[in-house]
């Protein structure tokens, strides 16, 4: 089982999964699911933009992806993510349209996981609820955990809610040892003072393997959780740098093996490069592409 793990993409929707698409090709390793940990930029309704996206959106449209390829059928996008036949999972980061998906959660009040888009190919997983995805044999347990922390005590859609905590503090009572912890926020445990107490608290708690985050612009790293147990891991965010390239750690592949164990794969810039920040939609068009790395 192979799992491709991004974290911010602030509106790229669509490049996740022509990544994945072009990894399988160069690699001949199928991707069996996406994870993504937050700020996907979802704003079906452009009236409802945070002011951080409407700044970048006026130099970049790209920010508003979600709105103008996935909330409208684009044919080429269909077929596209038809043939990738690739779904991604993902957490509430803080920029997005929480109306939305407020309204959305409560329409799918007794599911754990919901879809947000017109494909149906980005699913939505409600914090602090048990997941389990299956594919060849193998189950890869994991929660979810969005938006982000907050000192001053501010109650906004961007920061946890209160029925949220609920449900978190509801899995301490659990006896499952879960593969991983998805969330956009990290733990308040580095001495920055800064991250969600809550993840912390969880992850004291409760056994994961893997722990994987986004948010705080911070470079890519990987180490073990205070916790001794947890491998902590900031995937660096999906946004292009000052030379139009995508920045080392954005992409990660997690392979789950037969025997229980984990191979995690930091996915080299090599392989990434050709996705600039004025070409990268052009690989929708170029599927024939099937260079190595």
């Amino acid at each position: 089982m192979r799992i491709a793990l991004f974290s911010d993409v602030h509106g790229k929707v669509l490049l996740p999964f022509l990544l994945c698409d072009q990894y399988q090709k160069a690699t001949g390793k199928a991707i069996d699911l996406i994870l993504q940990c937050g700020d996907l930029g979802a704003y079906p309704d452009l009236n409802n933009l945070d002011k951080a996206t409407l700044k970048h959106a006026q130099y970049d449209r790209a920010e508003l992806g979600f709105h103008d390829d996935f909330t409208t059928e684009r044919p080429k996008i269909k077929a596209f993510l038809a043939a990738l036949d690739l779904d991604m999972i993902c957490v509430r980061g803080n920029h997005e349209d929480h109306r939305y998906l407020n309204a959305l959660e409560k329409k799918y009040a007794t599911e754990s996981i919901f879809p947000i888009d017109i494909y149906q190919r980005i699913w939505l997983c409600k914090s602090g609820e048990a997941q389990a995805f299956e594919r060849g044999g193998l189950q890869l347990n994991f929660v979810g955990i969005g938006r982000i922390g907050d000192r001053k005590g501010r109650t906004d859609e961007r920061f946890i809610q209160n029925y949220e905590r609920q449900k978190i503090k509801a899995l301490y009572k659990t006896k499952t040892h879960f593969d991983l912890l998805l969330s956009h926020d990290g733990d308040d445990s580095s001495q920055r003072g800064y991250g969600m107490s809550e993840l912390r608290e969880v992850l004291d708690k409760v056994i994961f393997h893997y722990h994987f985050h986004g948010h705080t612009g911070a470079a890519f790293k990987l180490e073990l959780h205070p916790n001794g147990l947890t491998q902590s891991c900031k995937i660096k965010e999906l946004e292009f740098d000052s030379e139009g390239k995508l920045p080392a750690g954005c992409m990660l592949i997690l392979e789950k093996l037969a025997d229980e164990q984990f191979h995690l794969e930091i996915v080299p810039q090599s392989f990434t490069n050709p996705f600039t920040q004025q070409n990268w939609k052009y690989h929708l068009i170029d599927q024939n592409n099937r260079s190595s790395y």
